[in-house]
């Protein structure tokens, strides 16, 4: 009897608290991952790597398909294509052919698109976008991932489709975006904020949002996996309070960040190659103040976000150990 249960991207921010977490349940886990192994029965690979997919694959009940490129900006945006879409389409058609159920990690990102206004909205799993729609290849990519499940689903792949929003906490050491914004205000690095609305989920409640969606999710069904929605004026009073250090109080206009994050992202770094430090995927989403219900989680996974704050307190007790927050 299959008794494995795969993680792709199970040594990244959070399958590593996944990993974790089904192992505290008995269950015999499997990575693959581009990390060197941290287990004994992990795989090192790319889920763009059939044969390495092929390989971990076998003996798998259960996949949680978490790998990908999770960043806002790449200096050759072919790689959200190449590793969130087809990565998924031969993780997703794996599954199929192993009878192994499968959870799709996709993203918040998915539900806010250039249809939704500039203002506050809402949005829930019934929120649905064409790929066109999308603010960026990021968002793009993981939507047409997501279709392709769909559509691996009406082949009788049995498989349902998380939508986290930003996870938050300790170990986030590739600094996801979210984590990475607030170590810029912490470290302050950023003058100026944008009025938005944040939502986070704590990554070990998330880790459990994933395992309920694998347990209780019914196939085809999407379950939006997220916390707090929280006005990012809060989020800096927060971390204020947490770090002792003052917080940027400019709140720049929409259209002035919207030009800002253009000329960052379509100049500056295509010139020099680094990252921009206003990505213009992240603008676009944040001019579109998007509260985020997880209240179908809650009612048919049984499942709800621990409070924000104590991760926000563990992330930063974290990022001061690692040396990632300047002297006061």
């Amino acid at each position: 009897m299959s008794d494995v249960t795969l993680v792709t991207g199970g040594a990244g921010f959070v399958g590593k608290h996944l990993v974790a977490a089904l192992r505290v349940r008995g269950e015999k886990t499997r990575s693959l991952d581009l990390a060197d192994p941290a287990h004994v029965d992990d795989i090192k690979g790319s889920i763009t790597d059939a044969d390495a997919v092929a390989r971990a694959m076998d003996g798998a009940a259960s996949v949680f398909h978490l790998a990908g490129n999770a960043q806002l900006w790449a200096k050759d945006a072919s790689v959200f294509d190449r590793v969130n879409r087809q990565g998924t389409e031969i993780v997703a058609a794996a599954a199929r052919k192993a009878g192994a159920k499968l959870v799709h990690c996709s993203s918040l990102t998915t539900l806010v698109g250039e249809k939704t206004p500039i203002g506050p909205s809402p949005a829930d799993e019934e929120t649905r976008l064409q790929p066109h729609d999308m603010l960026g290849p990021y968002p793009r990519s993981k939507l047409e991932a997501e279709r392709i499940v769909e559509e691996e689903i009406k082949r009788g792949l049995n498989a349902v489709i998380a939508l986290p929003t930003e996870p938050l906490g300790p170990g986030d050491d590739s600094l996801t975006p979210p984590t990475q914004m607030i170590l810029d205000f912490a470290n302050g690095k950023t003058p100026a904020y944008i009025d938005c609305i944040l939502n986070f989920v704590p990554v070990e409640s998330l880790a459990e949002g994933l395992i309920a969606a694998r347990d209780k999710g019914q196939s085809g069904e999407r379950y939006l996996l997220g916390g707090e929605n929280t006005a990012m004026a809060d989020l800096l009073g927060m971390i204020a309070e947490f770090t002792r250090r003052s917080m940027p109080k400019t709140k720049m206009p929409y259209g002035v960040a919207l030009m800002a994050g253009a000329v960052d992202t379509g100049v500056v770094s295509s010139i020099t190659g680094k990252p921009p430090k206003a990505p213009l995927t992240g603008v676009r989403l944040a001019g579109r103040q998007v509260s985020f219900s997880s209240e179908k989680a809650a009612r048919e996974l049984r499942w709800r976000a621990a409070p924000m704050q104590p991760a926000l307190q563990a992330m930063l007790d974290w990022a001061k150990q690692k040396g990632l927050l300047k002297p006061v």
